[in-house]
């Protein structure tokens, strides 16, 4: 189900509870905001007594105002003193709140189900969390250190020269910038659009490029690096087209917001200077105002900037928050159990799943693994064997009826729990950008290095890694690429045995190996799953003769079961596949 639309209000009152941890920081920040405000207001004031008491029009300079001058300079080291106190006690503030909610959208898409991974596109979610948590950083430093002290000093300004001068004197810069912000927010409004076609063409481009070059060798083997150029050209033309709309917006932004401020600053200095012309001011006053002018406006004039980027940020951050909205289509019950202990018995019982509601996979499966027994499944591909493994892992949960482990239904239990108690050697091994050593220990990062050595040689991989030149510390390369798929998959046989699991699964796990490999690695699976109840997706028939028990799937549905003799002697679906196979082989020998 996709996530409901965010508004801005949504997004800000995701974020107050990250800022609120950090409630006395909070408020240390503010409170040397408004301290800081206070000083740069006094700054002009000091300036007008420095003006007048030097201005020979008034009365005769004895000597300079020493102490109105220090008086100036500590209140201009107050602002600033107060303002980078500000900074640094929110600094805090908003590297943690950064920090937490990257962690928790990480977390939760780890915690999405397999569905959404199917679907994501991995290039683009990257991007929206790179973007999402830049732009809470800027949104926290500019909306809480510019547009709130800028009209906390629209605020005292007015004050003051309400207070000192005649009303025009507050009614002219208030009602400026009241004009102002709101052109700023209907025009920054109707510019959003083209920001959020640039984002999405941005994450686009970035998806398209990331899945070509870790389709890199599919791309060369085809000759088609110029075909993806064009691809990625074309996302990037609708990024320009969208880049430049919203350029020029901004040129007309800032031609309308200058012209509100010119004529404000235009305003106050012709009643100003018609003020010291009749003598009601002085020229202290004139420059007080003319400060505080400049004060009020270059601020404000970056106040459109600032919220402009504000609402940049937000939309970024919206995508980000979006992906907290995924739903999880598998969830644990808030007091679900840890799976009991147990020796391993696994249970299908009359289990029915569809991917969606016009793919039915499985249709009513039912069959038994005793502790202990290795129980093969068998047929022709898309007939559900796979899907046998991701229902048990609980990637998905089955539509009807139930699988038990040691009599739990696994519903009613922790996935964690769960899939600490199965390990996997699956079809496809991918492996991280890391070493041979890191690769295997992952399983169990607290193992020791003896038992990780010892994993690696159950699965014969201790003649390989002697080969390599910096020998466990070698790196395998992004998705594993510098290793082949034999030895793939081994690594993945000594991450299982690692494990230390109830439950061992083999996805086909012998497919990439050649004919010598795979009987040593059969070998080593019958020592290991010895003592473990064993599930195994197969295609070569040759790999199971020794299973306990064969189950033969065919478009969902249980068709033969048997030990390999029984299977062969009931000359069905089973008896087909072997003799197909042993002609293959013969063919190829």
């Amino acid at each position: 189900m996709a996530p409901p639309e965010r508004n801005d209000w949504h997004t800000l009152k995701t974020l107050l509870p990250y800022l609120w941890e950090h409630k006395p920081r909070v408020l240390l920040a503010l409170a040397c905001l408004v301290l800081a405000k206070v000083a740069n207001v006094g700054v002009p004031l000091v300036l007008k007594h420095i003006v007048d008491a030097l201005d020979a029009s008034l009365q005769p300079v004895v000597l300079v105002p020493l102490g109105l001058i220090l008086g100036y300079g500590l209140v201009r080291l107050a602002g600033v003193v107060f303002g980078e106190l500000r900074d640094a006690i929110f600094a805090k503030v908003t590297q943690s709140s950064i920090r937490r909610i990257a962690l928790q959208v990480f977390r939760h898409l780890h915690s999405l189900s397999l569905r959404f991974h199917l679907d994501r596109q991995t290039g683009g979610v990257s991007r929206d969390i790179e973007r999402g948590s830049r732009g809470i950083g800027f949104l926290l430093n500019f909306m809480v250190f510019n547009i709130l002290p800028t009209l906390i000093e629209i605020g005292l300004i007015a004050a003051v020269l309400l207070i000192n001068y005649d009303v025009w004197f507050a009614l002219i810069p208030l009602g400026c910038a009241v004009i102002y912000i709101a052109f700023t927010l209907l025009v920054t409004e109707w510019r959003m659009k083209f920001r959020r076609e640039m984002n999405e063409m941005d994450s686009k481009a970035n998806t398209r490029a990331i899945d070509s070059l870790l389709n890199y060798e599919t791309v060369k083997y085809f000759g088609n690096e110029d075909y993806e150029a064009r691809r990625y050209d074309a996302n990037l033309r609708d990024w320009e087209t969208a880049a430049v709309r919203n350029q020029t917006s901004l040129a007309s932004l800032n031609i309308g917001q200058g012209a509100i401020i010119t004529f404000g600053m235009t305003g106050m200095l012709l009643l100003a200077g018609r003020g010291v012309a009749n003598g009601g001011m002085t020229l202290g006053d004139l420059v007080m105002i003319n400060v505080y002018m400049m004060q009020m406006f270059i601020p404000m004039n970056f106040l459109g900037f600032v919220y402009r980027e504000i609402k940049h940020s937000l939309a970024d951050m919206e995508r980000m928050f979006r992906l907290l909205g995924e739903q999880r289509d598998v969830k644990d019950r808030p007091d679900a159990p840890a799976l009991p202990a147990g020796r391993g018995r696994v249970a299908f019982e009359h289990v029915v799943f569809g991917y969606n509601e016009r793919r039915r996979i499985l249709d009513d499966i039912s069959f038994e693994i005793p502790p202990g027994h290795k129980v093969a499944v068998v047929g022709p591909s898309g007939g559900g064997k796979s899907t046998l493994v991701r229902l048990l892992f609980r990637f998905y949960d089955v539509e009807a009826g139930a699988i038990r482990i040691d009599g739990a239904d696994i519903r009613e239990v922790a996935r964690q729990s769960l899939r600490a108690a199965i390990a996997i050697v699956p079809q496809d091994t991918v492996l991280f950008n890391d070493t041979v050593y890191y690769n295997i220990a992952y399983a169990r990062p607290e193992a020791s290095r003896a038992e990780v050595e010892y994993a690696a040689e159950m699965a014969h991989l201790t003649r390989f890694i002697a080969t390599l030149p910096e020998g466990f510390d070698t790196l395998v390369g992004e998705r594993g690429l510098k290793v082949s798929g034999g030895e793939k998959q081994r690594i993945a046989i000594a991450r299982a045995i690692l494990k230390q699991p109830r439950i061992l699964v083999f996805d086909e796990a012998t497919s990439a190996l050649d004919s010598e490999s795979e009987q040593a690695i059969l070998r080593a699976l019958r020592e290991v799953a010895a003592d473990h109840t064993t599930l195994v997706i197969a295609h070569r028939l040759s790999t199971i003769v020794d299973a306990d028990r064969i189950l033969v799937m065919e478009h969902g549905r249980l068709v033969e079961q048997g030990t390999h003799r029984e299977l062969l002697a009931a000359a069905g679906v089973y008896a087909r596949m072997w003799a197909l196979q042993q002609e293959q082989r013969k063919t190829q020998d």
